[in-house]
């Protein structure tokens, strides 16, 4: 009766394991059923990152035109106004409460 038993417990064992991995392998954190979140997550992510890309390059253009062998004259008349709080007489201001 003990022999008999004996050969089965390297069965019941590789059972026991392929029921593990395949229960990981549909409910785990990279499994089967969590693909679908997985491609939500993939597509927010990727439309952050185009809009953070399209943000650091306007701030590549705008940093090229502050340099001092390209210094373009209205950008710097307009961040010298904002910086200082200053406004030329013809424009007009509309001030709002923080």
């Amino acid at each position: 009766m003990r022999r008999s038993f004996r050969s089965y417990i390297p069965t019941t064992i590789l059972a026991a394991l392929i029921f593990y991995f395949g229960f990981q392998a549909m409910t785990g954190d990279r499994g089967l059923l969590e693909r679908a979140q997985r491609n939500a997550i993939l597509a927010a992510k990727t439309e952050e990152l185009a809009k953070l890309d399209a943000q650091r390059q306007d701030l590549e253009r705008q940093a090229r035109l502050l340099r001092d062998d390209s210094l373009s004259a209205d950008l710097l008349d307009e961040r010298a106004r904002s910086l200082l709080g200053l406004a030329d007489p013809r424009d007009y201001v509309i001030r709002t409460d923080r």
